[in-house]
């Protein structure tokens, strides 16, 4: 079941992070998808704020993946967006961070959807023609 709604603003967007958190098991992988500057890491933010995640949460940009903890459960932040080849996604050792008892929130998985197992839930993120707000749809 698709629920598509309308954020205005990014503290919303923050704010649809806390919501997926409190929705989110150990074993959950949460794929995001949106053009770049749509909110992907906003939405991890509000996320790992939620969950108390304490100390500063950086986009995974440069370094592909960030590791948290929060009440003793592994969070791992994907940004896949510079990954280029198969071989890379190899090379970063992708399945190894997909372990039952850790939360993967993963940007961009169109880049690794090979390697990847199935979502727990997809959010899908759409820049309206003004660029102001975003569409949302969580599935």
């Amino acid at each position: 079941m698709n629920d598509t709604f309308f954020v205005p603003n990014e503290t919303e967007m923050a704010a649809l992070g806390k919501r997926l958190a409190a929705d989110a098991n150990p074993g959950d992988v949460i794929f995001l998808e949106g053009n770049l500057g749509a909110g992907k890491t906003t939405i991890v933010r509000g996320f790992l704020k939620a969950l108390n995640v304490q100390g500063a949460i950086k986009s995974p940009t440069f370094t592909l993946v960030e590791e948290y903890t929060a009440n003793d459960t592994l969070i791992f932040h994907f940004d896949l967006y510079r990954l280029k080849t198969q071989d890379e996604i190899l090379e970063i050792g992708l399945s190894d961070y997909l372990i039952d008892d850790a939360i993967c929130l993963i940007e961009w998985p169109e880049r690794a959807i090979e390697h990847l197992p199935q979502a727990s839930r997809y959010c899908t993120i759409e820049i309206p023609d003004d660029g102001k707000g975003r569409w949302i749809t969580l599935r």
